[in-house]
């Protein structure tokens, strides 16, 4: 069982800082952690605002949920190919370098579509395209970005560092979805103008990078990428605690995040609120996820974590299947923000579960395997689309609450049976 030594002076942190102390925020006293979450807000503000705008986009060309969902099919089939390299990238490789690759990817295929869009040239199939870099960007610049977070702060720090980091990026789907919507309703800035904002926002963020520690990956010294796959899941099937989180969060964000997918669908079909009420509805499910992260700050210390993981999966299935039969826009406000806040605290806590119950040489590759659930996400995103295409969009949100409900009591039940779990890892 290895021991974590607090970040080394030479990487810019402080050594002998005490842990856990001064609450949640005070782990902003790391300036690497400080300038991760700053990096963080600025590119998921531009991401968060082309994903308005893309989603937009798509259902203006193609007209259809199915044409919706073949973007995100594009997104989860690249992303599924790619997330194994990502956490296997984050272990071996400096995490500050493979961070900003791929916020460089992500750039530049935002400026892409921007460019093609204000010069008339744009088509589905670059949007596919696009969703596929953006996805492989994703596949890398996730795991990396949470397995940071360990190099980063003291032991006693890391869910605060996962939660404000989460916060960091949902802040920005409060305000980006909204802006991002009125934007690509005006004559003067319209789609393209979004996508462009997008690119230099993450020129932005990569400049911020620069100042990060490097990140030296931990541990042994390893073999080939797919040995290192191997490796890490038969260090996953050796714990069922850890097998439980992974399972349980692939299952409930491929299930119930391609709600994201149809919310242009829900704004047109459903509402008639065009794409003003689109970004509005993207914006309030991340002021929920804000807030359910303001919940998790200041809930009391040492609270049950596999607890709060089954309360918020089941309420998260509950509030898809109000989704579905909410009868007017401002109900339909209203179940978002529930359904972004226990989607940010199943999220969250999975994370820091993980994190807190592995060692670090595998934090890269945990955190990819939980990753898969975004590629599952968009793989189950073209089906649903075809199924909310013939049957309403209505009865396939609510059957998504149901299947994250049966998923979330699958997860109550191992629980309860599964063997004494040793205490988390020792990292300080």
């Amino acid at each position: 069982m290895r021991t974590r030594e607090p970040p080394s002076s030479t990487e810019g942190e402080p050594s002998d800082l005490p842990e856990h102390t001064g609450g949640t925020w005070s782990v902003l006293r790391y300036s690497g952690f400080t300038r991760l979450f700053i990096s963080t807000a600025v590119v998921v503000f531009g991401v968060v605002g082309q994903g308005v705008a893309r989603g937009w986009l798509a259902r203006d060309l193609t007209g259809t949920n199915t044409g919706l969902g073949g973007v995100m099919l594009a997104f989860g089939v690249a992303m599924l190919v790619s997330t194994p390299l990502g956490g296997v990238a984050a272990d071996r490789f400096p995490k500050r370098a493979v961070l900003i690759g791929a916020v460089v990817v992500l750039g530049v295929s935002s400026l892409w579509i921007g460019i093609a869009v204000e010069t008339g040239t744009v088509t589905y199939w670059m949007l596919l395209i696009a969703s596929a870099l953006q996805a492989g960007a994703f596949a890398f610049y996730i795991p990396a970005r949470i397995a940071f977070l360990s190099d980063l702060v003291d032991a006693g720090s890391i869910e605060d560092a996962v939660v404000l980091s989460q916060i960091s990026g949902e802040a920005m789907r409060v305000i980006a979805p909204a802006l991002a919507g009125a934007l690509v309703g005006a004559a003067w800035f319209g789609v393209g103008g979004v996508f462009l904002l997008a690119g230099a926002l993450a020129g932005i963020s990569v400049v911020i990078l620069l100042g990060v520690p490097r990140g030296t990956p931990h541990g042994r010294v390893h073999g080939s990428p797919f040995d290192d796959l191997v490796d890490a899941i038969r260090y996953v099937r050796a714990s069922h605690a850890l097998t439980l989180l992974a399972l349980t969060t692939i299952g409930v964000v491929m299930i119930g995040y391609p709600y994201m997918t149809f919310l242009p669908s829900v704004a047109t079909t459903m509402l008639d609120v065009g794409a003003g009420g689109y970004g509005l509805m993207s914006a309030i499910a991340g002021l929920g996820a804000v807030l359910g992260g303001v919940f998790v700050i200041y809930r009391p210390p040492r609270r049950d974590p596999w607890r709060a993981i089954f309360l918020s999966g089941l309420t998260f299935g509950v509030a898809l299947i109000a989704l579905g039969l909410s009868p007017s826009f401002g109900v339909v406000l209203a179940v978002l923000l529930v359904v972004g806040a226990t989607g940010l605290i199943v999220q969250t806590t999975s994370q820091s579960l993980v994190l807190t119950l592995s060692d670090f040489e595998y934090h890269g590759r945990l955190q990819g395997m939980v990753v898969l659930g975004f590629s599952g996400f968009g793989l189950a995103a073209l089906p649903l689309g075809i199924v909310a295409d013939a049957v309403g969009l209505r009865s396939t949100l609510a059957g998504m609450g149901v299947v994250v409900l049966l998923i979330m009591a699958g997860f109550g039940i191992a629980h309860a049976r599964r063997p004494s779990v040793s205490p988390p890892v020792d990292l300080g």
